[in-house]
């Protein structure tokens, strides 16, 4: 059976997470009382179903979401595989999401404000994160982007596969909240301020062209391959199912644009026994 439990934040959307499982095949159940997971694979008409997805939020007790990582690891070896995804968002973002659909937040009363409840969820919530295969910051994600993610992470991949995602961005709008590893290519030249081509993107042939005689671009470009494919059969080796790269420049509309659709293609390009399901993501300009 393929197992996937959506868990993260409130507002932070599982419910859309949930939502595009479910449209790929998924049977669903959502907030599953933790104390019923165990259980849950014992119901026949669980059992017959490859594919199944559980909510879990903190609406679940304290004890159950202290649990859920061992009860992860009991389901794993019973033959099932087993991914946590965990979606979260910045707390000014949540904060303006709750305050847009004027919801109730799980956690708050009369005496606790939203602003507190969502600090009391995310220390809550501390040992799932922890224990996530994959980490989804929703910060700056819509929600078609959200279920893209989920599609060509989750569903569609390879479970014996590595799913590696290359997603640039712009320092000067902060850092990505979810990454392995970041590389910083501020140190290259910037068309930028090059006034012929400042106004197109990085995946743009006018900005390729001059970045492609730029030696130092070049050398980057493959600094970043070799790191890659010298560690990529070590993440594989210890079952590791997803890899996030990030490529940060100033803007993240130009250098690291094509820094990372430059690796999505090299490494899509690849015919390995180690195969791996490639993503490429800019969070500063739209698809």
């Amino acid at each position: 059976m393929d197992f996937v439990i959506v868990s993260g934040l409130s507002g932070s959307g599982k419910t859309m997470a949930l939502n595009t499982l479910e449209d790929q095949g998924y049977y669903c159940i959502d907030n599953l009382p933790l104390e019923l997971l165990g259980s849950l694979f014992l119901s026949p008409s669980i059992a017959l179903r490859e594919k199944v997805a559980i909510g879990v939020d903190v609406r679940s007790s304290k004890a159950g979401l202290h649990h859920l990582p061992t009860d992860m690891k009991t389901i794993r070896n019973d033959g099932h595989n087993v991914t946590l995804v965990y979606l979260h968002a910045d707390q000014q973002i949540l904060l303006k999401r709750y305050n847009e659909t004027r919801r109730k937040h799980p956690l708050a009363t009369d005496k606790i404000g939203l602003s507190e409840a969502l600090t009391l969820e995310v220390e809550l919530m501390s040992e799932i994160r922890f224990a996530a295969d994959l980490e989804i910051d929703t910060t700056y994600t819509s929600i078609y982007q959200l279920a893209s993610f989920l599609r060509s992470r989750v569903c569609d991949i390879d479970q014996h596969s590595l799913s590696l995602m290359f997603q640039s961005f712009g320092f000067k709008h902060g850092i990505p909240a979810s990454t392995d590893f970041m590389f910083d290519v501020r140190c290259l030249p910037n068309p930028y301020w090059v006034n012929e081509i400042r106004q197109y993107k990085g995946t743009e042939e006018p900005i390729i062209n001059w970045l492609e005689a730029q030696n130092e671009v070049i050398e980057m470009k493959q600094d970043i391959i070799n790191f890659t494919e010298k560690w990529m059969p070590s993440f594989i080796a210890n079952q590791r199912s997803y890899l996030t790269i990030s490529i940060g420049c100033t803007g993240g509309r130009h250098r690291s644009v094509y820094i990372a659709e430059q690796l999505g293609q090299y490494f899509s390009s690849l015919e390995s026994d180690h195969s791996a399901n490639i993503t490429v993501f800019h969070r500063e300009i739209a698809p």
